[in-house]
């Protein structure tokens, strides 16, 4: 059997695999085991570019953004929200407690406080430091390492999701891929579903997540659709085309990850019964 399976980005998609992981032992939905999985990593102060401890905006401030989608392809997000730990909760509570999709800013905020969510400081004093460096130096923006996390439970039923504290010292307002259903994460009951990272502004063009999930709904295996989305953004994009990094995962728990440069050394994790591994994914160019 191909599932339970979960899959994320970057090496830090590792302890949150395996904080999901133990969601998936414990009999918890797919839902459930997105929201468990990429809290680790919005709670983890060392991964500065998701959640608590995240890289600021320009102003210093740090807003983050996420996503959420069920196999029945119900989905909810934030954008810009602040003060607020865990983004992919409030996600699920936009989802679940109204009959929209996306809140954003200080509205998402106040949203997840009425339901129940505590309001912290996100800025850390490592993630401060590096603020006040780039403020004297003005170097170019980094730190884009999204978390994208799918899989399949127990039950062989799919969820995903996605957060982010968004492209590091962005304009204030700016707002990538992440929460952007379509662009950063989508899922097609009984097909699969997909998850991006790197600079959203390039899934956003290419309406990246959507396009790799339609590509397998017409019969392409995972790896061949991001394949074809990656070959879009290059010709259209060519050299002036941003770190861009994708993950597919189909109903039948078939994979793949891949990326657009190889200078973007794109990693991606993996977590079955069989093993737990952090897999060099290949790359377009």
């Amino acid at each position: 059997m191909p599932f339970p399976i979960v899959i994320s980005t970057w090496p830090f998609g590792q302890p949150a695999n395996a904080a999901a992981w133990k969601a998936i032992v414990a009999g918890k939905s797919a839902l459930d085991v997105i929201e468990v999985g990429i809290m680790q990593c919005e709670d983890d102060p060392n991964v500065q570019s998701v959640g608590y401890g995240g890289l600021p905006d320009a102003s210093g401030e740090v807003t983050l953004d996420a996503s959420i989608t069920d196999h029945d392809g119900r989905c909810g997000a934030v954008a810009c929200i602040k003060r607020i730990k865990d983004p992919i909760h409030a996600a699920r509570l936009v989802m679940e407690k109204t009959p929209h999709v996306f809140l954003v800013g200080d509205a998402a905020t106040k949203f997840a406080v009425e339901h129940g969510m505590s309001e912290t400081n996100l800025l850390t004093d490592a993630a401060a430091k590096k603020y006040q460096e780039w403020k004297q130096k003005q170097q170019a923006s980094k730190g884009h390492d999204t978390i994208g996390m799918l899989t399949i439970d127990n039950d062989g039923q799919m969820a995903g999701g996605c957060s982010t504290s968004g492209l590091a010292y962005k304009l204030p307002g700016r707002v990538g891929d992440s929460p952007i259903i379509g662009a950063g994460l989508f899922l097609e009951p009984g097909v699969g579903a997909a998850t991006a990272t790197g600079v959203g502004e390039e899934m956003i063009r290419a309406a990246g997540a959507h396009s790799i999930v339609e590509n397998m709904r017409r019969g392409m295996e995972p790896a061949e659709a991001i394949r074809d989305v990656l070959e879009r953004i290059h010709r259209r994009r060519d050299k002036e085309a941003g770190a861009v990094g994708f993950l597919a995962l189909r109903h039948d728990g078939v994979f793949a990850g891949m990326a657009l440069w190889g200078k973007m050394n794109y990693k991606f994790a993996v977590r079955t019964q069989e093993k737990d591994e952090l897999v060099t994914a290949p790359t377009l160019l």
